[in-house]
């Protein structure tokens, strides 16, 4: 098991404002899946890909418009921190802490 393994309660600094979801992560080997479940919808991830404590994975949303999210977080203990990237919006700092 890996150190990101598990389910952490993210935020995302966004444009429309803090975006709060749930990310469940379940490695194996070199890649992982999961889901991430907010406000805006639920997303099945089921390419996402593990290096040491950091996941990269790529998410096709649909709300408020469609298209995808590039993602990338490192945990280091029941801490998460990484990035969303949106395309030309940008990119967005995400937090998240391991769920009890």
């Amino acid at each position: 098991m890996a150190a990101v393994d598990g389910t952490w309660d993210t935020i995302v600094k966004s444009p429309l404002g803090d975006q709060k979801a749930v990310l469940t992560v379940k490695t194996d080997g070199t890649s992982w899946t999961g889901s991430q479940n907010g406000a805006m919808g639920s997303v099945e991830i089921t390419d996402g890909t593990v290096e040491g404590d950091t996941i990269s994975w790529k998410m096709s949303i649909v709300v408020p418009m469609p298209m995808t999210l590039d993602c990338k977080a490192t945990a280091e203990g029941d801490t998460l921190t990484g990035t969303v990237g949106a395309g030309a919006f940008g990119s967005f700092p995400m937090t998240g802490t391991r769920a009890a």
